[in-house]
């Protein structure tokens, strides 16, 4: 995977990844409603979250919000003690919520930290998981923020499947852009480490023919 950094029109939408033949189109019936808007808008990549020159990228924290391993302590690393130091200063957050903040050495402009359900079942956890999706979005817009990735959240240590995430990420990311806040969004992006989790997100994400 590159070190290099990529910035916002680096990042191909979905409509691209089609028509370029990068992301095949999904057989399964249990999508998004297809909007070619929308899906000029929605990004699917590998790559490593902290090299992203974006407005805004997602943490997958821990409700105290004092830092942890993978993604949470990647992108601690990666912007200094600074950001755990501002970050004890917030009181915590709770699950399916989410709390933003500057990202001092990293080459985003802010870091949101939503803190996803440990997974119990789809009707315990869904709603939770959906709520750090929603929130880290109102986050996003009331701050200014026109991009915005998303790593897998709850997916590591939390136990959530990979794909019953991906498949309510896409869900609660469409519902978003359709709302009008969603309209000053101008890129979501579903950053994935693993090949699998790739492939996860591609099994949900709607195609339009263009």
């Amino acid at each position: 995977m590159s070190s290099s950094l990529r910035t916002a029109k680096d990042i191909p939408s979905l409509s691209t990844l089609y028509r370029k033949k990068m992301l095949h189109p999904s057989r399964s019936e249990d999508l998004p409603t297809p909007n070619r808007q929308y899906n000029e808008k929605v990004c699917l990549i590998q790559y490593d979250i902290t090299k992203l020159e974006i407005d805004a990228i997602v943490n997958a924290a821990n409700r105290g919000l004092r830092g942890g391993a993978g993604v949470d302590g990647a992108i601690q690393s990666a912007a200094g003690p600074e950001l755990l130091k501002e970050c004890a200063t917030l009181g915590g957050c709770e699950t399916g919520s989410a709390k933003i903040t500057d990202a001092y050495r990293l080459p985003c402009k802010k870091v949101i930290h939503a803190v996803g359900p440990v997974y119990d079942s789809i009707e315990e956890s869904e709603p939770l998981l959906r709520g750090c999706y929603r929130r880290s979005m109102s986050l996003a817009v009331e701050n200014g923020c026109r991009t915005i990735a998303f790593p897998n959240i709850s997916c590591g240590v939390y136990g959530y499947p990979g794909k019953a995430a991906a498949r309510a990420a896409c869900r609660e990311v469409y519902a978003f852009l359709k709302k009008p806040e969603g309209q000053k969004l101008d890129k979501v992006i579903f950053c994935c480490f693993l090949n699998k989790d790739v492939d996860a997100y591609a099994e949900f994400l709607p195609y339009v023919d263009s």
